[in-house]
């Protein structure tokens, strides 16, 4: 009988005897093999933290004891672990489980997460109202070494260590190489300066010197020096103890004896203490251990061969061109340099790396630095571009306004990932960059239509005297050929791309990879008698107004399509437009997000219930057009 199908939450996991503990580890491994090579989602991760969330959940009593999930990348088993492994069967479907920790999903995910370096911030407010509200239980935060790279993650262990409360955090470090593993040292170290021992003497101690302050606050410094510099002779927690912390590590996180034994001693210890665990990403499946960045997320593969199930599409995705055009523009022009936040493959950086390893820069999970210094860069005539996810570039919204725009820098933001993203969710849709990017002055924001305006886009980008941003979307481009010599557009210009032969009785203006959905429509349109002209309107700021008004008064209807919020977003800034121009009369209906967070499913499904498809289209040009003023966006 399989261990796993007996357990229903961490409670059954703990009537467990350990020596069975390494039998479900592998039930747990197989598993999430199992439903990810079906479903896709993020495996090398989780499959690396298999033995150190059994640990967790073995020694810690959830959700009395809160564990915190940096990303959720790697929390697969704690999902399984915590009540949700009958349905494990629909992670990343869309009402299925999500792919990352949400508090509404079970009462074990203490804190949402979907961006990284967030997990300390969250653990040590759980700790802190823990403490005002007189409850008992420790608080975990497992973050990853990746997560670490990021600034969030460092101001909060200095809160923590200022603040001294109860809070264990544990990094999991799998390929970041913090330090070598120091071997039977800091072994002996990390078992006995965390056991029970050493520490009941430390605190008899100090109760002893407690009634002599004088001659005690002397004696606990001395004592707190030698512990401390024994412990940088042989540990690489300097930092972390210069923070205020314990540190104890580094730790084999696939030997569970180990962690059991060292996370028992940690349990009883006061004050932040930090775990230093080494994992192996992709741990029991070859191809990801192999291969660990490929497996980090992941399609539909077969689990024997590691080959990806998903046949290849007729074009190369939106990634692809852009990575190709940002290589030919750099090959003539030596001021373009590259950045990226710890995404090189993901926003197809690593080809410019590849080409020009020294005008490439990773940053790491820092987004706020990566747009700061590359306004540096562009404050001295370079000519920076930033690849980055639209969801990601919300962290550093304040950079861009004060460290770019209001400098009126000339730095590149292309924003990869733009609108519904599918699987990942409401965490990763790219669905408010039009809305965010557009209230800031000086900022010039684009979004082609297909990859041959793509590269025009970059090219007009990188020649203009402030900053600009283009956005576009995640998967494969529509097979629109780019120009052998790319274009440079003119700013805050549109186009007119569908004429029908009859006087048009609406327009349908687009934004992005909304044109192609509108084009189909039109041709269903006009099949039942209704003539549109259809508009691409190409630039978010400035807009278009010539165009926009030419349209109004020509049609007297206008449906404006775009895959983002519509609060703020360039529907919204179509109204204000008419509004200005004293265009009262003209009958608009807006097509886009309502003020909703879109959960997680197929892109395609997702966009056809939020009525972002020929079909949605149609049905909203037939409203307007019948004189039926529809509920904006319904």
């Amino acid at each position: 009988m399989s261990l796993l199908d007996e357990i229903y939450s961490p409670m059954d996991l703990r009537r467990l005897p350990e020596e069975q503990l390494g039998r479900l580890c592998s039930e747990l491994r197989e598993h999430i093999i199992e439903v990810v090579s079906q479903n896709g989602g993020h495996l090398a991760s989780s499959l690396g933290a298999v033995e150190l969330t059994v640990a967790l959940h073995y020694v810690f009593q959830s959700p009395v004891d809160p564990i915190v999930w940096d990303v959720g990348h790697q929390s697969y088993a704690h999902k399984l672990l915590t009540g949700r492994r009958q349905r494990f069967a629909t992670l990343r479907q869309h009402g299925g489980l999500s792919g990352f920790n949400r508090r509404d999903e079970s009462e074990h995910d203490a804190f949402g997460v979907g961006h990284a370096s967030t997990s300390i911030s969250a653990a040590l407010g759980l700790a802190e109202a823990k403490r005002l509200k007189g409850e008992l239980g420790k608080v975990v935060a497992v973050i990853g070494d990746g997560g670490l790279t990021g600034g969030m993650a460092y101001e909060a262990l200095n809160h923590a260590g200022s603040l001294e409360r109860n809070l264990v955090v544990v990094l999991n470090d799998n390929g970041m190489s913090i330090s070598p593993n120091v071997g039977a040292v800091s072994h002996w170290l990390s078992h006995h300066l965390s056991g029970p021992t050493f520490n009941m003497l430390r605190r008899r101690i100090k109760a002893v010197l407690a009634a002599h302050p004088r001659l005690g606050e002397r004696t606990l410094h001395w004592m707190r020096r030698a512990v401390e510099s024994a412990k940088v002779m042989f540990t690489p927690g300097i930092l972390f103890e210069g923070l205020g912390f314990q540190y104890v590590g580094p730790v084999d996180g696939h030997d569970l004896s180990a962690l059991l034994a060292i996370l028992q001693n940690v349990r009883e210890l006061d004050g932040p203490v930090l775990v230093h665990v080494r994992t192996r990403k992709g741990r029991g499946l070859p191809c990801a251990e192999a291969e660990p960045s490929r497996f980090h997320g992941v399609g539909p593969f077969d689990p024997r061969t590691g080959e990806l199930l998903a046949a290849a599409g007729p074009a190369p995705s939106y990634t692809e061109i852009f990575s190709r055009a940002l290589v030919e523009q750099a090959r003539h022009d030596k001021r373009i340099v590259a950045v990226t936040a710890a995404m090189p493959d993901g926003t197809g950086m690593a080809a410019f790396a590849r080409q020009f390893p020294d005008r490439f820069y990773d940053v790491g999970i820092a987004e706020e630095h990566a747009v700061t210094f590359a306004a540096g860069l562009a404050s001295q005539g370079l000519r920076p571009v930033v690849a980055i996810y639209s969801t990601f570039l919300q962290r550093a919204y304040d950079q861009l306004v004060h460290d770019v725009c209001l400098q009126r820098l000339p730095v590149t933001f292309a924003l990869d990932r733009a609108g519904i993203v599918g699987e990942d969710g409401p965490t990763h849709h790219g669905l408010f960059d039009l809305s965010y990017l557009a209230s800031i002055p000086h900022l010039t924001v684009m979004a082609p239509a297909d990859e041959a305006e793509l590269v025009d886009m970059l090219h007009t980008a990188l020649r203009l005297e402030g900053p600009a941003a283009l956005r576009y979307p995640r998967g494969a481009a529509l097979g629109v050929e780019p120009r052998r010599r790319p274009r440079r557009l003119e700013v805050g210009r549109g186009r007119l791309v569908h004429h029908p032969v009859d006087q048009p009785r609406l327009a349908i203006v687009t934004i992005g990879t909304m044109l192609r959905p509108a084009l189909q429509a039109a041709e269903v349109l006009e099949r039942r008698g209704l003539p549109v002209l259809v508009a691409d309107a190409r630039f978010r700021k400035p807009l278009d107004e010539r165009l926009l008004l030419r349209l109004a008064d020509g049609c007297g209807r206008l449906l404006t399509v775009e895959e983002n919020t519509l609060e703020g977003g360039f529907g919204q800034a179509v109204a204000a437009c008419l509004q200005r121009a004293g265009r009262s009369g003209v009958a608009l209906r807006m097509l886009g997000v309502e003020d909703c967070f879109v959960e997680h499913g197929r892109p395609g499904q997702l966009r056809a219930r939020l009525g972002l498809d020929a079909g949605g289209i149609v049905k909203a040009a037939l409203e307007l057009a019948g004189g039926r003023r529809a509920a904006r966006g319904a």
